[in-house]
């Protein structure tokens, strides 16, 4: 299975390039699954009738319901204990952020079924969608230290320590409880980090579409999730007699010149609406992975996550290199804070927890330097922990 995770900026066409490629996927032979959060009856107009594609509307607020009462379920005798009383459902009204989480089931949902040979997801805007595909590992991150793994050594006792007390032991609950969490973030982590998805911009060329993409670019890198391809939408006619959209072309080919690769999708001078109009809107070599057009070859399909390199420059320099590829960042806008074996990183509006690997842990960071999009991080051997000779 394919995963595509379509974004882009705010109002630049993200869900009818998603509708555009998903139906395109569909007239290619591929059993496609649409996950979108935008209104039944918009996505219903865009896509048109007869359209082959099987179209998965997230309800945030379904959601959040079955997640608060299944928690209040099993978490019932502490509650009692505590003397709490539980909600009904009719007073469970949907949290900021919870749409974040109905579209992160979904999508593991869809990946789990194995019913499709490709998944479109229409995601957020950009900068939400970064958000979102790094939250999982995030999380993940502040469970381990929260309730780390070792601290549920003494488990086996707590059911005899609860029935010598005769009350429910809180602490057992905490752990299942974040137990199961893990679970779950752990296999939408493993569809973030497939070999098989990958995110797909859409922008519409101009100065804001430019610095968006710049900085979502950025955002992604960090996260190390690979990118698909740049969908330019909404591509003015290069010849035309009218000054003013004249002006407005020349505008979009400075921004294009930054994306020398993408799909140039037209502007079709109204709102898109059904599958003729989709069809003008799908990105030229078809899908990755998917079955191909007569003559064509099959698009690539990304690769798995690769590790940052470690370059070993101790014979010649002393140092290791480590080398992360952090296109279009700014050296007004990094930032480097080692604790213990993580590395915190922040680049642009952007913040990621990184593990060290194994050999830069035994070291001391000695400094660092930013060029062509690459940031390389010294280290020195740590006498103390660095294997003598």
């Amino acid at each position: 299975m394919r995963t595509l995770l379509v974004t882009g900026p705010g109002g630049a066409g993200r869900t009818t390039v998603a509708a555009a490629t998903a139906l395109d996927g569909a007239r290619n032979g591929s059993r496609t699954l649409l996950v979108t959060g935008e209104d039944r009856q918009r996505i219903d107009a865009v896509l048109g009738t007869a359209h082959g594609v099987d179209v998965c509307h997230v309800d945030p607020d379904t959601t959040f319901r079955e997640e608060l009462a299944a928690l209040q379920t099993r978490g019932t005798a502490v509650l009692s204990m505590l003397g709490a009383r539980p909600l009904q459902a009719e007073e469970m009204t949907t949290l900021p952020g919870a749409e974040q989480f109905a579209l992160l089931r979904a999508l593991r949902r869809a990946a789990e079924g194995a019913a499709y040979d490709l998944v479109v997801v229409d995601l957020p805007p950009l900068r939400q969608a970064i958000d979102l595909l790094a939250l999982p590992e995030q999380l993940r991150h502040y469970l381990r230290r929260l309730l780390p793994a070792e601290r549920q050594a003494a488990r086996a006792l707590r059911p005899v320590l609860a029935q010598l007390a005769g009350v429910p032991m809180p602490a057992q609950w905490l752990y299942e409880t974040a137990a199961r969490w893990d679970t779950e973030l752990a296999a939408v982590q493993r569809v973030v980090e497939d070999p098989g998805t990958a995110v797909r911009i859409v922008a519409e060329p101009g100065p804001a579409g430019a610095d968006a993409v710049r900085t979502g670019l950025l955002g992604l890198a960090l996260h190390q999730i690979p990118v698909d391809r740049v969908v330019a939408n909404r591509v003015l006619p290069r010849e035309s007699a009218d000054t003013w959209l004249a002006t407005l072309a020349a505008q979009q080919d400075k921004c294009l010149a930054e994306w020398p690769d993408a799909d140039l999708l037209p502007h079709l001078g109204r709102d898109p609406r059904g599958a003729e109009d989709l069809a003008l809107l799908a990105p030229g070599d078809g899908v990755p992975g998917g079955p191909a057009r007569t003559g064509e070859a099959p698009a690539p399909v990304p690769g798995p996550r690769a590790p940052w390199p470690v370059e070993d420059r101790l014979a010649d320099d002393g140092v290791l290199l480590w080398r992360i590829p952090l296109p279009g960042a700014r050296k007004d806008g990094l930032d480097l804070v080692r604790r213990g074996d993580e590395l915190l990183l922040t680049a642009g509006p952007f913040r990621r927890i990184v593990p060290l690997p194994s050999a830069p842990r035994r070291c001391t960071v000695a400094g660092a330097a930013l060029r062509d999009g690459e940031l390389a991080i010294r280290f020195t051997p740590d006498p103390a922990l660095w294997p003598s000779r």
